[in-house]
């Protein structure tokens, strides 16, 4: 069991408030954000309008502003993967994962409201938990936070499954780009090759791309490489030379470069915060 300091820098419940935010907000942890009104917001500068009834995931050094002339108040619980569900876990921060890191889908589900209220309640019991004046449960909390995720990731199958928008049926642009680019991206990192793989120019391709899946293919290309950079750095003890040469980066200080750009910190401070030096080896 780990004592109660250790324990408060690994999970937190707490309130975000947008004008105690900063322009644009990041965190080393897991975030899971409850959003009780609509907000307007940009996720890695991706514009989003959130519902009501709506729960946000975010992972590590995910870039989050508010951007609407509303005042919003989210109740927010952060955590630290490799303390919490590591197993479980590590299918969430698969590529594609349901709730955290798909590149492909929106980054929120929408929950019926005694859902909605079912998961305020187990914030409130992990916060319980957590206070020092109690005698807390490691294995109570996992527990807590594994059915936060258990509950959202079967709602949001549930939703993708009745709901499966045209844009990514079998056969579409969408979704041969979709499979090409998970086959590719290493290798490939211009638009200009997938576009040829459609048999489109460039132009017309990035426009069909933007009006069925909402971002450009250059968008998705590098979160597909962030995404998958940021898996190896999190989940391997891999050097960040080695890294860099799976990803096809010309050099280790290229992809530091990039990585850096697009991320706001290196791939060494990135490692080093999201918590490599726990991940089971």
């Amino acid at each position: 069991m780990q004592d109660i300091d250790n324990l408060q820098k690994s999970i937190t419940v707490g309130t975000l408030h947008t004008k105690a935010a900063p322009f644009v907000y990041q965190s080393s942890l897991y975030q899971i954000l409850l959003f009780d009104q609509e907000a307007i917001v940009q996720i890695d500068f991706i514009p989003y309008v959130i519902p009501p009834q709506s729960i946000l995931f975010l992972s590590p050094y995910q870039h989050l502003s508010f951007t609407g002339d509303i005042t919003v108040q989210t109740q927010r619980l952060r955590f630290h993967g490799d303390y919490y569900c590591i197993e479980y876990h590590k299918k969430e921060v698969a590529c594609n994962g349901i709730l955290f890191n798909n590149i492909y889908v929106q980054p929120y589900v929408t929950v019926p409201l005694p859902l909605f209220h079912q998961i305020e309640e187990i914030f409130l019991k992990i916060e319980n938990e957590i206070k020092p004046i109690y005698q807390h449960s490691d294995a109570i909390i996992k527990a807590y936070l594994q059915l936060i995720l258990a509950l959202c990731s079967k709602e949001k199958k549930s939703i993708m499954k009745d709901f499966l928008p045209l844009e990514l049926q079998d056969n579409t642009l969408a979704y041969q780009f979709q499979r090409e680019l998970e086959r590719a991206f290493r290798q490939q990192k211009t638009v200009v090759y997938y576009a040829d793989q459609a048999h489109l120019s460039v132009d017309r391709f990035s426009k069909k791309i933007k009006q069925q899946l909402g971002k450009p293919p250059s968008t998705l290309i590098q979160e597909r490489t962030i995404l998958e950079a940021k898996k190896m750095l999190h989940l391997t003890y891999l050097p960040i030379k080695e890294i860099a040469e799976q990803l096809h980066f010309h050099d280790e200080h290229y992809f530091s470069r990039y990585f850096k750009k697009h991320v706001g910190i290196s791939p060494s401070q990135y490692r080093e915060q999201v918590g490599i030096s726990i991940v089971a080896k």
